[in-house]
């Protein structure tokens, strides 16, 4: 029986912002991605978001570990010279995780505060159709043993952005690739190194839905300490998300994933609800 958060008071908070009142005036950069879905290359200059997740992954001693995550992320852009922008991100992840390990020996749920993240991204239009960006992501080993790496985390980040316009004017191709890789932290846990990838393509629909394939990077190689269950290399999902824009600033989504391959097991099942208001 999961005893995480309280899923009925996550949504009833979810639905209360969504209830908020639009803002008076809306910038044109608001409205850059037309979709309400989350899009690397065409930030608003602010963004909050809530996002609650459900994730089960293998456990040890063939039990299973589950994670319900409440994350509250903040973004800012800022415009630079010559067309580049600077796009700014901090995630607050608060976990309710039940691992059976030495530092949880009775696999109960244990709840706080998880890894904390900075992330700063360069991103340049090339032309209408195109566009590119690159950044990098700091996680810091805030979690204590049972819900957290307990490691330093760098993240290099690149990717592209393709239009199609042919489609809808809010669809577009975005492959985005990240490197994970520990550099310090404690020298018992274990050392972190994986390839993360995400073709994501979003199909824009009317009346303000959307649909994205791959919208997450959950397709993974891992290069560093295997995870318990692992077999192989590889982790690939089918992972999808539908998102409805409910005002011109606030969107709500849902996204689902399941492996297809799971050698380097990251989830079983997982299901993320997001909360985006932009302004």
């Amino acid at each position: 029986m999961r005893s995480g958060f309280n899923v009925s008071t996550v949504v009833a908070l979810i639905a209360a912002l969504a209830a908020l009142p639009a803002a008076a005036e809306t910038t044109a950069e608001n409205l850059a991605n037309e979709s309400g879905a989350p899009d690397f290359f065409r930030p608003p200059p602010n963004m909050f978001q809530v996002l609650y997740g459900e994730q089960s992954a293998p456990g040890s001693n063939n039990t299973r570990t589950d994670t319900d995550t409440f994350n509250l992320r903040y973004d800012h852009a800022f415009d630079l010279p010559s067309g580049w922008i600077l796009a700014t991100r901090s995630d607050l992840p608060l976990l309710a995780k039940n691992p059976l390990n030495s530092a949880n020996p009775t696999g109960d749920f244990q709840t706080g505060i998880g890894d904390v993240d900075v992330q700063a991204a360069l991103i340049h239009d090339i032309s209408a159709r195109w566009a590119f960006g690159f950044g990098m992501r700091v996680i810091m080993p805030t979690g204590d043993d049972v819900l957290g790496s307990g490691k330093w985390q760098v993240m290099p980040i690149v990717g592209a952005r393709l239009a199609l316009p042919e489609i809808s004017p809010s669809s577009y191709f975005e492959p985005l690739l990240r490197y994970d890789v520990s550099v310090a932290g404690d020298p018992t846990k274990k050392n972190i190194k994986n390839l993360q990838f995400a073709p994501m393509l979003n199909i824009g629909l009317p009346d303000g839905w959307s649909v994205t394939l791959f919208p997450s990077t959950d397709i993974r190689i891992n290069y560093g300490d295997p995870v318990t269950g692992q077999t192989g290399r590889w982790f690939v999902p089918f992972d999808f998300r539908v998102t409805k824009k409910l005002t011109r600033e606030i969107a709500m989504s849902l996204e689902a994933g399941v492996p297809i391959i799971n050698d380097y097991p990251v989830y079983n099942f997982k299901t993320q609800l997001r909360l985006n208001v932009v302004w």
